[in-house]
């Protein structure tokens, strides 16, 4: 079995499609099981496919730091967690200091650490230091990985789910970096690995299992009904 977890990326309070972690060109989404960019709305809709138990938030304002009047969607989350309450939500916020993890902290969430905000790894352990409380996200650009190097050469470091976060390959229905992710399974020991970027039908999901990953972070293949309920009940069984 693999878990699938459907991600909505936020920005100014409303879902965007998120695409090649080109962030600043992100446009509203156009979602084949929605005609709303409405968060609670694209939510509902998702979990009309298929009653998925786990949900997956990137806040692009407050990852991108430029928000105009320091916006976040921090109030549009706390939302869904109120909507969805027996929703486990992931939610990355771009968090690299106590004062936003005291912040984010307050909601009924699971926060995912990215390795993207850290240049040192002393910084990124001053915030981790209790590892089953946040899920570590390997941020892969298009140029290449960002963060401490040491997070990749020393599993020591990671928490129990770890998502390698393969940008370049998000919303552009490609597939996924295999490479990259035999790489990171085989470091993993005992951490679950989710990949996240290029998960394109049912036929990647069954790869990314096979390979020994734990689950997938999946948001294009949803909204373009490339993988169908159908699909996700005979995966779980």
């Amino acid at each position: 079995m693999i878990q699938v977890i459907p991600v909505i990326d936020l920005l100014n309070g409303v879902v965007v499609h998120a695409k090649k972690g080109d962030r600043q060109h992100y446009q509203a989404i156009q979602s084949q099981l929605s005609v709303s960019t409405n968060p609670i709305a694209i939510v509902k809709a998702i979990l009309a496919l298929y009653p998925f138990t786990q949900l997956y938030i990137a806040d692009l304002n407050a990852i991108q730091k430029t928000a105009f009047n320091n916006y976040t969607n921090y109030s549009v989350i706390e939302s869904i967690t109120q909507a969805f309450p027996n929703l486990v939500i992931w939610v990355d916020a771009g968090i690299s200091n106590q004062i936003e993890l005291n912040l984010w902290k307050k909601l009924n969430i699971r926060l995912v650490i990215g390795s993207e905000n850290f240049t040192e790894i002393d910084h990124y352990c001053s915030l981790t230091h209790h590892k089953t409380d946040f899920i570590l996200s390997l941020d892969f650009l298009a140029q290449g990985y960002k963060g401490p190097a040491e997070l990749l050469t020393n599993t020591d470091y990671w928490p129990q789910d770890v998502i390698i976060m393969s940008l370049a390959n998000v919303g552009i229905n490609q597939g996924i970096n295999q490479t990259l992710l035999k790489d990171m399974i085989n470091q993993a020991k005992h951490a679950n690995v989710y990949v996240a970027g290029g998960i394109r039908d049912i036929a990647d999901l069954i790869t990314v299992k096979n390979m020994g990953g734990y689950g997938a972070l999946v948001a294009t293949a949803l909204h373009h009904q490339q993988i169908s309920s159908k699909d996700l009940e005979e995966l779980a069984q």
